[in-house]
């Protein structure tokens, strides 16, 4: 069996939580720089491809994929349908509710995006090997998925 790993956060030079947060503004930050001109913000791009990802979701759904709390979708969605980058068809299962699909003119900012998105994640690496790569995408997702655990518990204490 594994030994459970400790380490001991004495500042937030050290602190997981601090060390993503800068890293995540900073990436986020270099990807506005290479896409402002495409009238495209990161947060929009994000839920733009998770929509291009499997259209016909509901908005929950896309927020769930984006990591958006509600409001944030909402919002991000009456921009991308303004740009006409997005439409809405009434819910199949419940009418309330609308399927989001990306027009052509949003898989063409897909398209012109993704290339860019994808080569500044390379730079971003360089010096990792593919295994590290991985690597770090598994203990990123170990991290997430405890982190979901952590909230889960904590709100079935405050219930």
């Amino acid at each position: 069996m594994r030994e459970r790993f400790r380490m001991k956060c004495t500042s937030l030079d050290t602190s997981i939580g601090y060390l993503l947060g800068i890293t995540y503004r900073k990436l986020s930050n270099l990807l506005q720089l290479q896409i402002k001109s495409l009238d495209m913000t990161p947060e929009q791009w994000s839920v733009l491809y998770r929509i291009s990802e499997r259209e016909g979701m509901i908005q929950k759904e896309i927020g769930e994929r984006a990591g958006k709390d509600k409001p944030t979708t909402t919002r991000i969605l009456d921009l991308l349908e303004g740009k006409g980058y997005i439409y809405r068809t009434p819910g199949e299962q419940d009418k309330r509710s609308f399927q989001i699909y990306a027009t052509e003119a949003g898989k063409q900012v897909i398209r012109t995006i993704a290339p860019i998105e994808m080569q500044m994640v390379e730079d971003a690496s360089e010096g990792l090997s593919a295994e590290q790569y991985e690597q770090l995408l598994d203990w990123i997702r170990q991290i997430d998925r405890n982190v979901d655990r952590l909230t889960e518990k904590l709100r079935g204490e405050i219930e």
